[in-house]
């Protein structure tokens, strides 16, 4: 004799229920422990953050690693610069990020942060710059970027990208390229070596990753312009529904 239907419904709907569940968490071990490259472990922070934190963090995350990759091209091709203070290139940048995140500038800088730092770096007149030209662009260009984080290395929802600091650094990371590539020293030569294009080859590592980072703070100054317009129109929305959406309901369709 066959079950019938009202035993076959039950049935079914805790199987597919329990299908579900099992699905959900073998989603989340996978999420947990991805072998991608880019994938990371949750970290305990991540649940006092938005999605535009996380991916505000992330874009601050890949713009340091950025300007790592230029610290150390420039170190490669003007040594002298972390001769200056340094017994290598590997020590010249950890004592310059040893600095930044202890929020203690370079003595030969002043105090001077940001795009101030970085135009300390080209200084030949009234005085010639002493001091590590190299980690001074670092030093400037770090903390234009932890402005433009919302004053943070590490965003939560206290937080936010400012649009129009996000746009000014992107237009001084624009500025520092052009410096690079055009300030001469008195005798005429380069301050600072970076792009080569030589019947050796092609290094314009400089150049492609600086343009990175203005890419990203760009795209950030969009994201922050667009998240209050549209906060502004998601308020106008509800605002709408609620009052008219009852109307809307006795309108027959």
């Amino acid at each position: 004799m066959r079950e019938s239907p009202s035993f076959q419904c039950p049935r079914r709907r805790e199987w597919l229920l329990g299908t579900v569940a099992a699905s959900a968490a073998a989603a989340l071990g996978l999420a947990g422990c991805s072998s991608t490259e880019r994938a990371e472990p949750y970290a305990n922070d991540e649940w006092i953050q938005s999605g535009a934190n996380r991916i505000a963090n992330l874009s601050l995350r890949d713009n340091l690693t950025s300007v790592r990759r230029v610290q150390l091209s420039l170190y490669r091709r003007n040594p002298r610069e972390w001769r200056k203070w340094s017994a290598s290139a590997d020590d010249a940048i950890r004592k310059t990020w040893d600095s930044i995140e202890r929020q203690a500038s370079l003595p030969e800088l002043n105090g001077a942060t940001g795009i101030d730092a970085v135009r300390v770096a080209f200084e030949t007149q009234p005085r010639n710059y002493e001091g590590d030209r190299v980690a001074a662009l670092v030093v400037g260009w770090a903390s234009m970027l932890k402005e433009a984080n919302g004053n943070t290395w590490s965003q939560t929802m206290l937080d936010g990208v400012d649009a129009e600091n996000s746009y000014r650094a992107a237009r001084n990371f624009e500025i520092s390229l052009w410096l690079i590539t055009s300030k001469t020293a008195a005798d005429g030569q380069p301050l600072l070596l970076s792009t080569e294009i030589s019947e050796r080859g092609r290094n314009l590592l400089v150049d492609r990753e600086l343009s990175k980072v203005v890419a990203r703070l760009d795209l950030m100054a969009a994201q922050a312009d667009e998240k209050y317009r549209r906060a502004a129109l998601e308020f106008s929305q509800n605002w709408l529904m609620g009052n008219m959406g009852p109307f809307f309901a006795l309108v027959r369709k």
